[in-house]
């Protein structure tokens, strides 16, 4: 079973690399959404209205990854750069196979989901920032726009009705991050920040992935940046990973929840959405597998072509 090790989550604390990466995607998102400014049901009878219309010291915070959207970000982006040639077959398989693990066991493991993201940096290493930002723009419509949760993003819409502002807060790139919340109407993006010197990147992280304690810091690092009192903002996941974050606010949604996150969830009398089956999220026992046999398929596919060109 050591062998299995990389499949246990472990529960991290926030570290000064946690820190770091948090402001610099506080920091990236702020600068991004000011720069478009320049230019341009389960207990809602026994509650308050939420949102609360014109309280501007509130906001909301959405996860991307099988929140907002179904799948991974990084992994629909992989699949766009690999049609550009960015990198070979065997690249994709290796895609498409976590792509699956994280549809089949709904776990989001940090060392997975950091393996995937060193194998993104040595992608787009040397290559120029505003190169990916206009792919991005091209993938998005290619296989992300279809992907997108409509219940999700009716709650996101909620908020932005009520005049507040709604942040993606996600592992997946920022530059990525920043084109999907642009797309969905969003305020901006918090995301993992890729280095880059003259507009070119390095292929190193400044600070770590924006994942688990890392998104929490970026949260709470913009809310002061921004003056928001965070006991009236929402945050919305589907990931134990990011019970940290969850926590940090007065209005924590568990959507599409992973088995930790809903056991946690009810535990707390956190709200829960499920829009994966349709049905409320008391009745839903394991993580929704719609979807998956196009995903294992996509990789059987993808294997068989590897084995022809050898």
């Amino acid at each position: 079973m050591a062998a299995l090790g990389w499949l246990t989550p472990r529960r991290r604390s926030a570290t000064a690399r946690s820190v770091l990466a948090g402001e610099a995607s506080a920091e990236a998102a702020r600068k991004s959404s000011q720069d478009a400014l320049d230019v341009g049901p389960d207990r809602a009878d026994q509650e308050p209205e939420f949102p609360v219309l014109g309280d501007d010291r509130a906001a909301a915070f959405f996860d991307l990854d099988n929140t907002v959207m179904q799948g991974a970000a990084l992994f629909h982006f992989g699949r766009g750069l690999y049609k550009r040639k960015f990198f070979e077959t065997r690249d994709l398989v290796k895609f498409a196979w976590q792509q699956a693990w994280f549809r089949l066991a709904g776990i989001e493991d940090p060392e997975h989901m950091q393996d995937a993201r060193d194998s993104a940096l040595s992608i787009v290493k040397g290559h120029r920032v505003s190169e990916l930002q206009s792919i991005g723009e091209e993938i998005y419509d290619e296989y992300m726009a279809e992907r997108i949760w409509p219940g999700t993003r009716a709650l996101a819409q909620a908020h932005l009705d009520a005049g507040q502002k709604v942040w993606l807060v996600t592992a997946a790139p920022v530059e990525i991050a920043q084109v999907i919340a642009r797309r969905l109407g969003l305020t901006g993006a918090l995301g993992t920040v890729a280095e880059s010197v003259d507009g070119v990147y390095t292929g190193k992280l400044v600070g770590e992935p924006l994942h688990g304690p890392a998104k929490a810091e970026a949260v709470r690092a913009l809310a002061a940046a921004e003056g928001l009192d965070l006991s009236r903002c929402a945050a919305y996941s589907d990931s134990h990973n990011d019970i940290p974050m969850l926590s940090l606010v007065g209005h924590p949604y568990a959507i599409n929840p992973d088995t930790k996150l809903r056991r946690h969830a009810r535990e707390l009398d956190w709200r829960l959405r499920d829009y994966r089956t349709g049905r409320k999220a008391a009745k839903v026992g394991i993580p929704a597998a719609a979807g998956v046999g196009a995903v294992a398929g996509g990789t059987a596919a993808a294997i068989a072509l590897h084995r022809r060109r050898r």
